[in-house]
């Protein structure tokens, strides 16, 4: 087979097409990226210039995979991110930032956060302090955790009639500014030109009940059910209400849609819709009918519409046991299931042969290259590339596979099993 440009192999991969090599995604989204001090340590390793590594994703502090990088590890699939983040502020005017175990980072200018008497690093909401903490790290932490900062007002402790969903939910979203839509535009045309990449869009916005979300991380002064725990028993008490802001959710999504369609046309491949998690290690967070009565229907008129408009495969991301609820995504419209948690669903029968041997014409797979819970952190080199050659034996038949982990590389990851694991699946060294 002649040799394909990224853009090429991701794109017959994405179509269940045989490939010359297996593709591979590193930081292209919000969960196939690399912790900003295992990246450096990376970095280093591979002997590339050290510099403080941009947060291109502060609240899980992903570094963003310059140039070099990817080309090291043969990366195939770059990220059109959005001019904001998860903690409510601009991607820009660069400012320093010491990570606990030393790292230099970049962050966006509008981070404002205190370090409290335990040593942890609050930070305020939307880089305002008279709003409050929205987030957390704790003393030697390498990530942040969201912090209920709801209106006391409306706390759980109120009755279905006092809660109005559109209203409670207007801030956190929105229909896309002009603004956001040029610098969607422009990067999309510099990454398109520039690169021959795949490129994936991380539009988002359609993650509903998604638990990063609910406690409002970009709204300074949430209001309605914004807990995690409370969001969950609503989905059983107070449907109709949860219901409501699903349907608002779907009403501003479409809209983006649209202006998003009209900014990047079809420079992008995919494109990432929702985050919302919907496994634990066991199993499932909410019933399958509880899913097919109020999830499933708002995705399916979503995917229809990217379907029906557009030549983007449709990107979900879902942690945990899903394999009650694969049937459901390919009649909703999924293309890209993430992370592929194998860790999770081998209790469940949810193997990597049965899974391509029953999804693999519908789904693609995007992740499940290697477990990083147990193998990549703490395996041995050996152990990892043993893991990885089998799973890309696997998973890679044909095309419909993305090679990533399982998630995003956490913190503490030695880099001679990252080489390890690049190597691997390229079959070559790349050191």
């Amino acid at each position: 087979m002649k040799k394909m440009t990224s853009r090429e192999r991701v794109i017959a991969a994405l179509n269940h097409q045989p490939t010359d090599r297996c593709p591979i995604d590193l930081g292209s989204g919000g969960q196939t990226g690399m912790n900003a001090s295992t990246m450096y340590r990376f970095r280093k390793a591979l002997g590339l210039p050290e510099h403080p590594i941009k947060l291109i994703e502060p609240l899980q502090m992903l570094g963003e995979v310059d140039d070099d990088l990817r080309e090291t590890v043969h990366g195939d699939v770059v990220g059109l991110w959005g001019s904001g983040n998860m903690m409510g502020f601009s991607q820009e005017s660069w400012k320093p930032f010491t990570m606990y175990d030393g790292t230099p980072t970049l962050i966006g200018s509008g981070f404002e956060c205190d370090i409290n008497e335990k040593g942890d690093t609050m930070v305020y909401a939307c880089g305002d302090r008279e709003a409050g903490y929205s987030f957390m790290m704790p003393k030697g932490g390498s990530f942040f955790d969201n912090v209920d900062h709801y209106a006391e007002e409306f706390d759980w402790d109120v009755d279905e009639e006092d809660l109005t969903p559109v209203e409670d939910f207007r801030e956190d979203y929105q229909v896309m500014s002009d603004k956001e839509a040029r610098y969607l535009e422009d990067t999309c045309r510099r990454l398109y030109e520039e690169t021959d990449c795949a490129i994936m869009g991380n539009l988002g916005g359609f993650g509903i009940g998604d638990a990063a979300w609910i406690p409002g991380p970009t709204v300074k002064h949430p209001r309605g059910v914004r807990t995690v725990a409370g969001w969950m028993m609503a989905t059983a008490m107070f449907p109709d209400y949860v219901d409501e802001v699903y349907s608002y959710q779907e009403e501003v999504m479409l809209k983006n849609l649209e202006i998003y369609r009209q900014a990047v046309g079809d420079r992008i491949q995919v494109v990432c819709i929702s985050g919302t998690d919907f496994g634990t290690q066991r199993g499932l967070f909410l019933s399958r009918d509880t899913f097919r009565k109020l999830y499933k229907p708002h995705y399916k008129v979503v995917n229809d519409w990217v379907h029906q408009h557009t030549g983007w495969k449709t990107y979900y991301h879902t942690c945990g046991c899903v394999n009650d609820l694969l049937d459901d995504f390919v009649e909703m419209g999924l293309d890209c299931l993430n992370p592929v948690q194998f860790s999770a669903m081998e209790p469940a029968g949810m193997t990597p042969e049965r899974l391509k041997r029953e999804y693999g014409d519908k789904l693609i797979f995007w992740g499940g290259g290697v477990d990083t819970q147990r193998v990549l952190p703490f395996g041995t080199p050996e152990e990892v590339a043993a893991q990885v050659k089998e799973r890309v034996r696997v998973l890679n038949q044909n095309g419909g596979f993305i090679f990533n982990t399982i998630h995003n590389v956490v913190a503490n990851v030695p880099t001679e099993n990252l080489i390890a694991m690049y190597e691997a699946v390229l079959g070559h060294k790349i050191i």
